[in-house]
């Protein structure tokens, strides 16, 4: 079981708090300025999860910096599924570097960069996505390594994904 395998409060340390679980409503999302990303569909617009039939999830926040947050997803397929489900998503959004997400009548600016991700397992992809909206911007990283049939996904503010990716990911191949 996948969620066996997720990053707990404890193996974070202390000021997090682990998220209550919400179900996005992604009906009434629109992507603007992104073909490739509209072929996706909506949860691929802003780096959201990836459909494979295992997977799990967990998400916290750290109150020791302004309420920052850190998820962690987990999927399981066949390497070759897995490398090119990720690779399609982070591919489409980096032909996009500029891009609008309509959700219901709120219009968000998004800009997608490519990072440089760890050197950890057989493959890796990570991005700095920028929300902006309402005079607000949020910068998010997102960074997702393989490691045989097994994809870790860590997203959230740039430090906090910086200092527990390597974490995530010995937790995944540990119990694996």
């Amino acid at each position: 079981m996948l969620s066996t395998r997720l990053l707990t409060e404890e193996d974070l340390g202390e000021g997090y708090a682990r998220k209550a679980e919400r179900t996005p409503n992604t009906d009434d999302v629109t992507v603007i300025g992104c073909p490739a990303l509209d072929r996706l569909g909506q949860d691929a617009s802003t780096g959201a999860s990836l459909d494979f039939p295992r997977k799990a999830k967990t998400a916290f926040t750290y109150s020791r910096n302004s309420n920052s947050e850190l998820s962690e997803e987990l999927y399981s397929d066949t390497a070759r599924k897995l490398s090119d489900g990720v690779d399609r998503i982070f591919e489409a959004m980096a032909s996009c570097p500029k891009y609008q997400v309509v959700a219901g009548s709120t219009a968000v600016d998004m800009t997608t960069e490519t990072a440089t991700a760890p050197d950890l397992g057989d493959e890796r992809w990570s991005h700095l996505l920028t929300y902006a909206a309402g005079g607000q911007r949020t910068v998010v990283k997102q960074t997702a390594v393989r490691a045989g049939n097994i994809v870790v996904i860590v997203s959230g503010s740039p430090a906090l994904v910086d200092a527990h990716l390597d974490k995530a990911l010995n937790k995944a191949r540990a119990q694996g």
